[in-house]
């Protein structure tokens, strides 16, 4: 009898809209069924059964989770649900996708303490775009749902280097992420798990929409990118796939720019 192969997931933290979203569709295109953990209110809802659909529509299985990827209780009973589905039906985690933007856009210092970033706000940014990473490796690995062979991308941006007004905590997040990213790598490589970092370029998603300064970004970015146009999820989706294959195993612990080389342009 030919021994049967656990069924390959990806488990996309941030999958209704934007990256998340590609990558998802782009991961079931390449015969992976995915898990999607999202925010979404009721207006938003017929998007995400639009995602549904589109995985659904390569042949794959599509569960999605409405939780707050953030909160401890919430990723317990998402990964009960994981384990549960995988004692009926042999699976792993073979990636993850870190893509959570939901953080304050407010700077450190104003004129009235109202209007200036606090301590809870700061706390929050940290812990859902950078730490929350952390967590759900520690429990994914630690139950055995990401075994040998799994891949982890984060999320990140030029704005872990770079820094204007309101801007402060997301960038504080990008490098906590950054660093999350290379101190996993360094733990996970024993079990032959590797972890890796992508730099977008500046690209139109609902998360850029939300920065005052958004119009502005995009205009320099269409200056600066040598392909005279923004990245698009789909840019990213499609790199995202290729560095899930197996031959990758020995790139771990990278920041790697995905932005058409937007960011080399001084």
């Amino acid at each position: 009898m030919t021994p049967t192969h656990p069924a390959e997931w990806a488990l996309i933290l941030g999958a209704s809209s934007g990256f998340g979203e590609a990558t998802a569709i782009e991961l079931a295109r390449h015969g992976m069924h995915i898990f999607g953990v999202h925010l979404d209110r009721r207006a938003t809802l017929p998007h995400v059964e639009e995602v549904i659909a589109r995985i659904r529509s390569h042949g794959r299985e599509a569960i999605f989770f409405n939780v707050n990827a953030a909160d401890e209780e919430k990723r317990r009973e998402v990964l009960d649900q994981i384990a549960a589905q995988f004692a009926t039906a042999p699976g792993t985690v073979r990636v993850l996708l870190h893509s959570l933007a939901f953080g304050t856009l407010k700077p450190y210092l104003a004129e009235s303490a109202e209007e200036q970033l606090t301590k809870p706000q700061m706390e929050m940014t940290l812990d859902v775009m950078a730490h929350s990473l952390v967590y759900w490796v520690q429990d994914l690995v630690r139950r055995r749902l990401m075994t040998a062979g799994g891949r982890i991308f984060a999320m990140t941006s030029s704005g872990g280097t770079r820094v204007f007004a309101t801007y402060g905590a997301v960038s504080a997040a990008k490098a906590a992420l950054e660093s999350h990213i290379r101190q996993l790598a360094l733990e996970l490589a024993p079990l032959g798990i590797t972890a890796n970092a992508i730099r977008a370029g500046v690209t139109d998603t609902p998360a850029l929409r939300k920065i005052p300064v958004h119009e502005q970004l995009i205009r320099q970015a269409q200056q600066r990118n040598p392909h005279g146009r923004l990245t698009t999820p789909a840019d990213v989706a499609a790199a995202i796939a290729v560095l899930s294959h197996p031959n990758t195993y020995w790139m771990t612990g990278n920041v790697i720019g995905v932005d058409g080389g937007e960011d080399i342009v001084g």
